[in-house]
């Protein structure tokens, strides 16, 4: 997996080593260890989500607060979307700047958003499933 951190402090795409043949695909799209490793964080995911969407449909921009603050790792298992994570963190470097992210079923990206961040999505695609693995 190649980790690039974005123009914001603590966000990150993630791109899996995909092996393709004749016969298909195969892809690691988590690793607990490999993703610590690639981030410096040390992030324990605990919680997996999954929404389902209609083109024109943008969800966000919402962050938990406090105790309920969750770090995300998002990505599309079906269609494409434009995703955005704002750093609203008032001490970080980076924080009112925003970051937007093409993802899709095609390129398997996925980002990385801290606990901090707010977040949302605006579909492209005729429909598309996006998946949120949640500290």
């Amino acid at each position: 997996m190649k980790a690039t951190e974005t123009k914001l402090k603590d966000c990150f795409i993630l791109e899996p080593r995909k092996f393709q043949d004749e016969r298909g695909y195969f892809f690691e799209s988590f690793n607990e260890k490999s993703f610590n490793d690639l981030t410096g964080t040390n992030t324990h995911f605990v919680q997996d989500n999954q929404s389902y969407s209609t083109k024109g449909v943008i969800r966000g921009l919402h962050a938990q607060a406090g105790d309920h603050a969750q770090a995300k790792l998002v990505r599309v298992l079906k269609g494409e979307v434009i995703d955005v994570a704002v750093d609203a963190r008032p001490d970080s470097p980076t924080f009112g700047q925003h970051v937007a992210v093409h993802l899709s079923a095609e390129n398997n990206k996925q980002l990385f958003v801290p606990r901090g961040f707010l977040h949302g999505f605006s579909v492209l695609s005729e429909e598309a499933v996006f998946f949120y693995k949640c500290d």
